[in-house]
């Protein structure tokens, strides 16, 4: 029974977790302007971060170790440093988007001005990665993200034409007032959304944190092949209702407000508190989450000390790492620097940093020295190939398509 209960958390968590504000914001603005004629790409990004979470989890769970320290072992310091700084640069210009997520939330929520919470939801989190537990941080924004699934009842609330819709997402054509280039340019981003790097390197680390072993191997894999896949038919139902209420009038969505107006109007002010909830829960949750990867990424690869459950006294220079990453998103975001055009960037240039996240987790589970008899299989290293050419693909094509359409516009 409990490891039954273990499973549907999890589950529920994974759901709630899944959604963050690159999916928040660029599902609203892809719905707004091309419909759910780009509902593939997310397919497309479930498949491919669960072949790779699967692959990192179990990683963890076998070996005991977390990304980063095997890769730097495997492939040597400097391809483990290329793949470091790739990373890194995604993380941290993730994490800053997160942190000014929180704050467009709380502004939506107070009427008080963002760069006024900026500091202090930079504080909150830093303080949250300090000292609440690790499993009370996943379950509790996870489960608090859950209340996205607001946006799909408001999607059946609307009543739309659920003909033309199924007809967008299997008949994907690009609208007459796109270019073929904005359309795959926004292609690129959907797609990086969905495989953001720091999502692998938290589940390897969160695995080594709450001490996976073999037996977790099945608790992990319902996580991920159910949870992952409800998080992006979640975040498809954010596109679907922004195609409904925004596409019609030609309207493109260019802020969280703009993301969250057609559930009140559809089901009033529950619906506006709802959301209001869900996007906090899911902005803030993911701000833990990537301030926690910085920390990991950095401290495994140098082989620090390292971990929530570790006296930071023990992990001083892990905790470091953290404390200064908030401070830096913090100063950044104070510049008066855009949230939502950080995280358009932010999940363009998450595919570029794709093969240099993925080649090595592929590597690593293929390699008998630490995985034994649970080295990757025939469609484990299927997948894995088709995707990495996939990502190549997607990192070379990610700049030039930026120059040419000015980042979308």
């Amino acid at each position: 029974m409990s490891k039954l209960f273990a499973i549907a958390l999890g589950v529920l968590t994974a759901i709630g977790g899944f959604v963050d504000i690159g999916d928040l914001v660029t599902n609203g603005l892809v719905g707004s302007r091309f419909g759910l004629s780009l509902a593939w790409v997310v397919l497309v990004g479930i498949v491919g971060i669960c072949v790779f979470a699967e692959m990192s989890g179990r990683v963890a769970a076998v070996s005991g170790r977390a990304t980063f320290d095997l890769v730097r072992e495997r492939l040597g310091p400097r391809m483990g440093l290329a793949n470091l700084g790739a990373s890194m640069a995604v993380t941290l210009l993730t994490f800053m988007a997160e942190i000014g997520g929180v704050a467009l939330a709380l502004e939506l929520t107070t009427n008080v001005n963002r760069y006024l919470w900026i500091p202090v939801v930079g504080l909150a989190v830093w303080l949250v990665l300090w000292r609440v537990k690790f499993a009370i941080l996943e379950n509790a924004f996870g489960l608090a993200g859950l209340a996205l699934v607001v946006f799909a009842v408001a999607l059946w609330k609307l009543g739309p034409d659920w003909g033309s819709l199924w007809q967008q997402a299997s008949r994907p054509s690009v609208p007459s007032q796109e270019s073929h280039t904005t359309y795959f340019y926004y292609a690129i981003a959907l797609f990086g959304a969905a495989m953001t790097p720091y999502e692998v390197f938290f589940f390897s680390s969160g695995g080594v944190e709450e001490r996976w072993t073999e037996k977790d191997l099945g608790t992990m894999r319902a996580n991920v092949f159910i949870g992952f896949p409800l998080g992006g038919a979640l975040s498809l139902t954010i596109a679907a209702v922004a195609a409904v209420v925004f596409l019609p009038q030609g309207i493109q969505v260019g802020s969280l407000g703009q993301i969250g107006l057609p559930v009140p109007l559809a089901l009033g002010q529950l619906g506006l508190a709802a959301v209001l909830l869900g996007f906090f829960a899911a902005t803030f949750g993911a701000a833990c989450e990537t301030g926690l990867s910085v920390g990991y990424s950095i401290a495994q690869y140098f082989g620090w000390q390292w971990g929530k459950y570790v006296e930071p006294l023990r992990a001083a220079r892990f905790h470091t790492v953290v404390l200064l990453s908030a401070i830096f998103a913090i100063g950044v975001l104070l510049t008066t620097v855009d949230p939502i055009m950080l995280t358009e960037y932010s999940v363009v240039f998450s595919a570029i940093a794709l093969p240099l996240t993925y080649f090595p987790i592929l590597v690593v589970a293929n390699d008998r020295t630490y995985m034994g008899r649970h080295v990757n299989g025939r469609v484990a290293n299927a997948l894995g190939t088709v995707y990495l050419v996939l990502v190549v693909v997607a990192a070379t094509a990610a700049i030039p398509l930026m120059i040419i359409t000015r980042a979308g516009e």
